[in-house]
């Protein structure tokens, strides 16, 4: 069979290749590396490819899968595969698997992160050395996490991970999710409770929720004023979630104490987090998306460049669920289906 890894990554080409040369599956098989864009010119010298790995910033539609008539498996290294038509995929008897989850934990960690940095003003006291050669603790008084409630908005993969790790810190844990889970609820003590109930009665606001139509400014100026005054607003999830008036205003007012940021909305054009490792460009746009929200400036907000996915095991993941998936296929036992 032949196996083409479209892409601009020759990293992960060779990491792939080497997995599938341990297992045995390059005795059989051939796997070939091809970083152009896919052309009716180029297409001819494909046509017996019967398998397509690919990232996420390339696209697969109906003409491709026309024009490759052996094509029968494609795997998308990532969560998101909108990239691909999986309407004619369906229709031609392509298989498409992705990479269901790959960073829960570690988005968790960053989330926690972020919260200790804010809630023991750390990065303030690493300024003060480093700049000044201070030590004076004036201002860098912080709170302690245990004992304080984390309300944390959608319980998912990474949800539940957060709400773990609230657990280790002694933390009481409230949660707005569709469906509330019981086992969470008993080991982790969760109470699922309505936004508001969760707003006027957390310490910590962790957001955790994807980016829908009815998710887009979930947190906004109707709602923000009621959040807990003094409390911490945690987004590591999608920038859109909140309003950013809203969460301007309620710093202004002293509602919010501090605000931990992974994203900031103006972010709508990234699907999912492995697309920015795909597009160099996006990380030199951040200069310029955090000066208009003028968030950066200040001084109880800490925002980090939509970096809380990326971690080298989540990358680790992303490759080795690819390669489970090729096996799979090659085993007629497809794994992560989406089509």
């Amino acid at each position: 069979m032949k196996i083409l890894f479209f892409g601009e990554e020759s990293g992960k080409y060779n990491y792939i290749k080497e997995k599938l040369g341990k297992e045995g599956y390059l005795k059989k098989n051939s796997f070939e590396f091809f970083d152009k864009e896919l052309s009716d010119k180029n297409l001819k010298k494909l046509k017996d490819t019967e398998a397509i790995v690919l990232f996420i910033d390339k696209e697969i539609n109906r003409r491709v899968m026309r024009d490759l008539p052996e094509l029968k498996f494609i795997a998308t290294m990532s969560t998101g595969y909108d990239h691909i038509d999986t309407e004619s995929a369906c229709d031609f008897g392509i298989c498409v698997s992705n990479v269901p989850v790959y960073g829960a934990n570690t988005v968790a960690e960053h989330t926690f992160g972020l919260l200790l940095n804010l809630s023991r003003k750390i990065w303030k006291g690493v300024d003060r050395v480093k700049e000044d050669n201070d030590f004076s603790l004036e201002g860098l008084r912080g709170m302690d996490l245990h004992g304080k409630t984390i309300g944390i908005l959608g319980l998912g993969n990474i949800g539940r991970n957060v709400a773990k790790i609230a657990q280790g810190f002694g933390m009481k844990i409230l949660a707005l999710d569709r469906h509330p889970d019981e086992g969470m609820m008993k080991k982790y003590g969760v109470k699922y409770v309505e936004l508001d109930y969760l707003l006027k009665n957390s310490d910590v606001v962790s957001v955790h929720l994807p980016l829908l139509k009815e998710t887009k400014h979930f947190i906004n100026k109707e709602n923000i004023k009621n959040i807990k005054r003094g409390a911490l607003l945690i987004n590591t999830a999608r920038g859109e979630i909140i309003e950013t008036g809203a969460l301007r205003w309620a710093l202004d007012e002293g509602i919010i104490a501090g605000a931990g940021l992974d994203v900031l909305e103006g972010e709508e054009e990234i699907h999912e987090e492995i697309e920015m490792l795909s597009n160099k460009k996006r990380f030199s746009d951040w200069k310029t998306l955090i000066e208009n929200h003028l968030l950066i400036d200040y001084d109880n907000v800490i925002v980090t460049p939509h970096m809380a996915f990326y971690s080298e095991e989540a990358e680790r993941r992303i490759l080795d669920t690819t390669v489970e998936n090729v096996i799979g296929f090659l085993n007629r036992k497809t794994c992560n289906r989406v089509c």
